[in-house]
């Protein structure tokens, strides 16, 4: 093994339960990679980052878009009704969200579903979480059932809690997105892909090679990236044979859920829409730590800080396939700008007298639109059903009355609407 990189000296603290599970392993199997790194530090169900830690907000370690501004949710609240009407109104329309956070985004999209009513209907509508942390999921229950949810009788439940909300929708709970009901679905995936674990791969004299995480032979307590010295599984499978870059990361585990998504928006309709940080196919090393809002060294204290690496959406789209209809990535400033987000804010804004409101509203707008901050940091992106684009057939044969084809509802966020 080539060695890499080690990880910074923390003298002060004793060897933390994640690092002793880890080196532990490293002594028993060898070097893991940096997906099982990343899948033990994170997930682990007894000392996983996001298993024990409530790591959103001012005391968190990040931030996220929903947390800064209400109207973010808002937004994206209105996307999910014109793909349900793009989809022609279905009966039933599910909203999905994997990896809900706090459940702010959730609540945001709700409110605007209850202020839509009207267009909304007769439609049977309800909500299901994909989350693995016991800890967010009581804080999402807390924030979206206020304390009506109920814990399942058993661990081996699908549904493994349950509620309503105050306006009477129900609210589900699941481990997995495998275990959500069928039927029209929008799924809203946000800053959730860049917290799967990636595998990291370096061009070498002799081709591809998988960089591992390894312990430092001079610091036994510490942790260090080498380079197999002969290919992997991984590095034979996942790296794209015209790859031009030197140094790819590739979430295997994101081309999976994309496909259960795939599969699910063929078979029963509905629509995906992603956003988080990302790039299209042009970055290298992005895997990092963040701790208390800065950046932390990702193999320094395991399971003390969170862990991400930048989607890459071009990877996303390929494992998409042909069967259905991707849109984007574009950057979030184009995305909230084509939603109408200078119209939203200067209706609020029209609304408040409050100036310490105000000016935080127009903070918010700058943190989540400035080309600086958020706004080409993070990007969007959507899978369709194929149909959803496919432009209305001709009807043949000779009609007495000229019948107008209705023309497809544009898709919001990835094409500029007008706002009269």
């Amino acid at each position: 093994m080539t060695p890499c990189q080690s990880s910074s000296p923390d003298l002060e603290k004793p060897p933390h339960s994640m690092l002793r599970h880890l080196t532990s392993k490293i002594k028993s199997t060898g070097p893991i990679s940096v997906a099982e790194y990343m899948r033990e530090v994170l997930t682990n169900p007894v000392t996983g980052y996001y298993v024990r830690n409530n790591m959103l907000g001012p005391d968190g370690d990040f931030i996220t878009s929903p947390e800064i501004s209400q109207i973010f949710g808002e937004l994206l609240g209105v996307w999910i009704i014109s793909e349900w009407m793009g989809a022609g109104r279905p009966k039933q329309l599910q909203l999905v969200e994997l990896g809900p956070g706090k459940g702010s985004l959730a609540s945001d999209i709700l409110r605007v579903f209850s202020q839509l009513q009207s267009v909304l209907g007769e439609a049977s509508v309800s909500l299901h979480l994909v989350e693995v942390s016991p800890t967010l999921s009581q804080l999402q229950a807390q924030n979206l059932t206020g304390n009506t949810s109920q814990e399942a009788d058993s661990e081996d439940e699908p549904v493994y809690r349950r509620g309503k909300t105050t306006a009477g929708l129900p609210v589900c709970w699941y481990r997995r997105l495998d275990d959500v009901p069928t039927g029209f679905s929008v799924f809203v995936a946000h800053e959730f892909f860049d917290a799967l674990p990636i595998h990291k791969f370096q061009r070498t004299e002799k081709g591809w090679r998988e960089v591992m995480v390894d312990i430092d032979p001079e610091k036994p307590d510490h942790l260090r990236f080498v380079v197999t010295p002969s290919p992997t599984l991984a590095s034979s499978t996942l790296v794209q044979a015209d790859e031009r870059r030197d140094h790819v990361e590739v979430c295997a585990e994101g081309g999976v859920i994309i496909q259960q998504l795939v599969r699910r928006i063929t078979e029963d309709g509905g629509a995906a829409l992603i956003a988080d940080y990302g790039h299209d196919g042009t970055k290298t090393d992005t895997f990092r730590a963040f701790k208390g809002h800065q950046l932390h060294d990702v193999l320094a204290s395991p399971g003390t800080a969170d862990l991400t690496a930048d989607v890459d959406f071009s990877y996303l789209r390929r494992m998409a396939g042909g069967g259905v209809a991707c849109m984007g990535p574009v950057t979030q400033r184009t995305f909230l700008k084509n939603m109408g987000i200078d119209t939203r804010l200067q209706v609020l804004l029209r609304n408040c007298t409050d100036p310490n409101t105000r000016k935080q509203l127009i903070s918010s707008y700058d943190m989540l639109t400035n080309r600086a901050k958020m706004g080409e940091r993070f990007l969007f992106f959507s899978v369709l059903h194929q149909s959803r684009l496919a432009k209305p057939k001709k009807q043949d044969g000779l009609s007495l009355e000229k019948k107008k084809i209705p023309a497809q509802l544009p898709v919001a966020g990835f094409t500029e609407l007008s706002f009269s």
